[in-house]
């Protein structure tokens, strides 16, 4: 491997030389840069940063785990965060826990073990406890997004949850459906979330309850979704609409209605959660709820610079807006003579 002395030696320079023009930290001689140059180029010079972040204290990288590299959701987030990094000067590790509580553990191990100069963390799998301590522990700057979970003393990017699921139960009663199904996570979470608490409570205002068979649950994948809509059917086949905690599930239910030979929207309104590109693409268009990712992964570098550059501050959290998207994967339901038109299918 070709180290800076190989360098220094081949452009007849100093090592404070050829340090002063990689880092670009002091004034150098424009013959004697351009000689460095050549001799980095010829030599295929590779400065090893990770030593001299070691040395400085920082490393200009930062950690991010997600849950599920699959959903487009998580894709079109790190892609904002990555930028919003790059663009301050920082290099964003991305980790996929793939829905796995020790895959989580063990890449905040391995963060932790490249000195990274913090992490962010999306939607947590399970209790966050664990993998916090291991966090803090090494006084490394945290900010957690996407979160259910209430931590007052650490950086949070929050969503308005139960806005979210509000708007989405109160859309569904403003087109006249009252037989309502939804389809939510079945992941090893001790909470509810806001999200289906906000449906919940926009149903109970028009006197609409949830039952227990009214549910079905998934992992938040496509395969899920399909497979949670075929048995939500088996119990429920008057149900004329669905609420889907994530567009991805809300695509694979779709598909499952499908090859079912029921129309979405004629015979049953689908919406989703998110407003990822695909839900605009598919056919029919998914009605969702939109969150504003690239405003999310903007957010969560801003909060994480501001912990790295001042870690005693206090903790800071915002919470962004949601918002309604009509497509056309919902319908109004006709009223006559008082009666609201159903469905059944066998």
């Amino acid at each position: 491997m070709t180290t800076i002395r190989d360098v220094a030696s081949k452009a007849e320079v100093s090592i404070a030389t050829v340090s002063r023009v990689v880092n670009g930290n002091r004034p150098v001689h424009p013959d004697i840069r351009e000689r460095v140059l050549k001799a980095i180029e010829e030599l295929d010079y590779r400065p090893n940063y990770l030593a001299r972040g070691l040395r400085q204290r920082n490393t200009s990288m930062i950690g991010l785990i997600i849950p599920d590299n699959s959903n487009p959701f998580y894709a079109e987030l790190t892609r904002a965060i990555e930028d919003a990094g790059f663009a301050a000067g920082y290099s964003v590790i991305l980790c996929n826990s793939d829905l796995s509580e020790e895959k989580q553990l063990a890449y905040v191990d391995v963060l932790l073990s490249h000195q990274v100069d913090g992490v962010i963390l999306i939607n947590m799998i399970s209790t966050p406890l664990k993998t916090l301590e291991r966090i803090l522990a090494e006084n490394v700057p945290a900010v957690l997004a996407n979160s259910d979970i209430p931590l007052p003393t650490l950086d949070q990017v929050l969503v308005e949850e139960h806005q979210g699921g509000y708007l989405a139960g109160q859309y569904l009663v403003s087109l006249n459906h009252r037989r309502i199904g939804c389809i939510t996570l079945s992941l090893p979470h001790s909470y509810v979330p806001k999200r289906i608490v906000g449906f919940r409570h926009a149903l109970a205002e028009a006197g609409i309850e949830l039952t227990t068979e009214s549910f079905a649950m998934g992992n938040g994948r496509y395969e899920s979704g399909y497979k949670a809509m075929q048995e939500l059917l088996q119990r429920r086949p008057d149900l004329t609409a669905v609420f889907i905690h994530n567009d991805m599930m809300a695509l694979g239910a779709m598909n499952a209605l499908h090859k079912q030979g029921i129309r979405v929207p004629e015979d049953l309104s689908i919406i989703g959660y998110d407003d990822i590109f695909y839900a605009s693409a598919f056919q029919p268009a998914l009605t969702t709820i939109a969150q504003p990712i690239a405003t999310m992964g903007q957010t969560c570098i801003a909060l994480l610079l501001e912990r790295i550059q001042q870690p005693d501050k206090q903790s800071t959290q915002i919470t962004l807006p949601v918002e309604l998207i009509e497509r056309s994967s919902c319908r109004p339901l006709l009223v006559h003579n008082g009666m609201v038109e159903s469905r059944s299918f066998s």
